[in-house]
C-alpha cells in the first residue's frame, strides 16, 4: 500500500475506533494485514479479523484468518460485541447473506460498524491510480455499490440505525447499526 492508501485507511479507522467499546469481542470483516485490530491495542478483549487476502497471524489479543465471512466454518451465535466492515461491503457480492450473518453472531444490544465509499470515489481512484498515488485496491470490486443501499439493507435483517454520517470530505459514508436487546425471533 501507499502512502496514500495508508492514511485513508488510518482516517477511517480513527472514526470507526470511537464506535468500539473497550474490553470488546471484535470481528473485523475486510481486515488487511491487522491495522484496524492493531490500533485497539490493550482495548480489545479479543478480535478475529477475516480476509482472503490477510496473511495468518496469531498475537495474543487477536487472530488473522485467511478467510471470507461468513467463513466455512460456523463462528459461534451471540460471540462478538462489534462487527467491522471498513471499505468492505461494497466488495462483497452476497450483502444480504453477510448482514444475516453479522446479527447472527452479534451478541444483542451490539453493533456494526460500517464505511463505504461515496459513488464519486471510483472515478477519483482510478486517477490517483493512474498516478500512482494509490494502490486502487480491489476497486474492479466496488460493483457500483450506491451508499444508500446501504441503511435498507442492514434494517431488512433487524439492525437499527445508531449513527449515520459522511466523512472524507464527503466521500466516505459511517454507518453504525445495532442488534436489538431483545429479540423474539430473527429476521428473514
Amino acid at each position: 500500500m501507499r502512502l496514500l492508501d495508508n492514511f485513508l485507511q488510518r482516517w477511517r479507522g480513527s472514526v470507526a475506533r470511537r464506535w468500539v467499546p473497550r474490553g470488546s469481542r471484535v470481528l473485523d470483516v475486510g481486515c488487511h494485514r491487522g491495522e484496524f485490530l492493531q490500533s485497539l491495542g490493550s482495548s480489545l478483549q479479543f478480535g478475529l479479523g477475516l480476509d482472503p487476502l490477510a496473511p495468518p497471524l496469531t498475537t495474543p489479543r487477536w487472530t488473522l484468518s485467511r478467510d471470507r465471512f461468513p467463513t466455512s466454518k460456523p463462528l459461534a451465535p451471540n460471540s462478538f460485541d462489534v462487527v467491522v466492515m471498513l471499505a468492505t461491503l461494497e466488495h462483497v457480492q452476497n450483502k444480504d447473506e453477510l448482514v444475516r450473518e453479522c446479527f447472527r453472531i452479534l451478541r444483542p444490544g451490539s453493533r456494526v460498524v460500517v464505511t463505504v465509499p461515496s459513488q464519486l470515489v471510483d472515478p477519483i481512484l482510478i486517477l490517483l491510480t493512474r498516478l500512482r498515488l494509490v494502490d486502487g485496491m480491489s476497486l474492479d470490486e466496488h460493483h457500483g455499490f450506491d451508499p444508500c443501499d446501504t441503511q435498507p439493507l442492514f434494517f431488512r435483517h433487524g439492525f437499527q440505525l445508531v449513527c449515520w454520517r459522511e466523512f472524507q470530505f464527503g466521500l466516505n459514508h459511517l454507518f453504525v447499526f445495532s442488534k436489538p436487546e431483545a429479540v423474539t425471533r430473527a429476521p428473514r
